[in-house]
């Protein structure tokens, strides 16, 4: 692909956009930034002015969609009205990852990760096992150094392990890995996508744009991703907590299988740290297609026994006079929530709330039910989920933060649980999850602080 002389609109200014106008540059392409937020509320935008980059700023401009050459999506950008107009009109739009798989150089080995949950952990698992194996690996994607960092760069031998969204997939043209995981698919950004079979289509993108020679793994349980394993005659590798697979990863019993041949014990489920059966199926994932990489199997044991997750993900925060508050904000599906809710053995009060990303909330209503003692609505969301969950258990609303944190903390007794597993984005109240995670823990220290300056 020849970009210099190009014009090229980015669309977002994060940290995506900032990496792909540093590679751009390089290629001298005549860049141009499209960001909804005002030029105010961006970061660096002098010090990319001064390198020739032009801004357009405070929303999106149709005539300047329609005149560029290429337009460069940042993970999360909405299919705006602008950008579906502009490739009607035949101008190609493409995700950031699909513009750097174009540049990619050398013996780069892509492990690609993708479902509707979980896949910040895999990720990370993957990446640390590969990482305590002495492999040259970086962390990519959706999370950690965006991808088109290593475009041009001639890195032998080195593993990008890269977490992919619907969002990045979405507009992409032939980017592919070669080791792919499809961890689960539920209902998901329907606000974005419109309609869980459009989401569905982004996902499997992937999966279309498999090559012989590439390696598949398969969640056996998801009656979704089983059912494409005919579609392709590809190398597939299957993991599951129900079934003994023939080649890749299962639960037999209470311990962790890996059968490639010979089958081998990984680990136990008892020696894992991270709460939830679906972290077992997280765990499973990573340690086939850390395997499959070529990590030894003490290695992928020991890193699996010392891994405590991620923070905002069933993070335990701290205990207070017998109640344990626990951080998911990460939870943002209903399907993520319902499977923080099994991950507890004891009454929960729940924190429900934020912005709705266009789910079905009344799943909720049997998950809830005999498990959840009081639900706590915040945001936007708030009259949805009321409607949808009315007369499993006692709801109440909150005003803030602070709020919840006390009102959970007056309806919990002694060996409960108070449990922020939202079901919804921040986007009301917060800039990202992580940002609502971080509020909730700060409320619970200040909460802590407050009951021991009573005595």
């Amino acid at each position: 692909m020849e970009l210099k002389g190009k014009k090229v609109l980015v669309v977002g200014f994060g940290k995506t956009g900032r990496a792909l106008c540093d590679f751009l540059l390089e290629k001298q392409a005549l860049i141009t930034v499209s960001d909804k937020k005002p030029e105010s509320q961006l970061e660096k935008v002098d010090t990319y002015k001064q390198k020739g980059v032009c801004f357009d700023t405070g929303g999106h401009r149709l005539e300047l969609f329609l005149g560029t050459d290429l337009i460069v999506l940042s993970p999360g950008v909405a299919p705006l009205p602008e950008i579906l107009a502009a490739r009607e009109s035949g101008i190609q739009v493409v995700s950031e990852i699909e513009l750097a798989y174009q540049f990619l150089k050398g013996k780069i080995k892509i492990i690609g990760i993708t479902g509707s949950n979980g896949k910040s952990t895999t990720t990370t698992l993957i990446y640390k096992i590969l990482k305590n194996s002495g492999f040259n690996v970086h962390l990519s994607g959706n999370i950690g150094t965006p991808l088109i960092s290593f475009a041009d760069k001639r890195k032998s031998d080195h593993f990008l392990v890269t977490e992919i969204s619907s969002f990045q997939l979405e507009f992409t043209e032939s980017f592919r890995a070669d080791i792919s995981v499809f961890l689960n698919i539920s209902p998901n950004h329907l606000d974005w996508h419109k309609t869980f079979e459009n989401y569905i289509l982004a996902k499997k993108k992937l999966f279309n744009h498999l090559l012989r020679g590439d390696k598949l793994i398969i969640n056996r349980d998801d009656r979704v991703l089983w059912s494409w394993r005919k579609e392709k005659n590809i190398e597939l590798y299957a993991f599951s907590r129900k079934h003994l697979v023939p080649r890749g990863c299962y639960l037999k019993n209470s311990t962790i299988m890996l059968k490639l041949g010979e089958e081998l014990p990984v680990i136990d489920t008892s020696e894992i740290k991270l709460r939830g059966v679906h972290n077992q199926e997280n765990i499973m994932a990573a340690a086939l297609a850390a395997c499959m990489a070529g990590a030894p199997l003490p290695v992928i044991r020991k890193t699996i026994r010392t891994f405590r997750g991620l923070e905002h993900r069933l993070e335990e925060v701290r205990t207070l006079k017998g109640i344990l508050f626990v951080n998911d904000s990460k939870a943002t599906t209903v399907e993520a929530t319902i499977k923080a809710v099994q991950s507890f053995d004891r009454p929960v009060i729940l924190i429900l709330g934020g912005r709705d990303k266009g789910g079905d909330f009344s799943p909720l209503r049997r998950a809830l039910r005999k498990k959840v003692k009081r639900v706590l609505l915040i945001g936007e969301a708030r009259e949805k989920i009321r409607k949808a969950i009315s007369g499993i258990c006692p709801i109440e609303e909150a005003g803030s933060f602070r709020d919840l944190v006390e009102k959970g903390y007056q309806a919990a007794r002694r060996g409960e649980v108070v449990l922020l597993a939202p079901a919804c984005t921040s986007w009301d109240m917060f800039k990202n999850f992580e940002e609502r995670g971080r509020v909730f823990k700060k409320e619970i220290n200040r909460l802590v602080k407050r009951l021991r300056g009573k005595k």
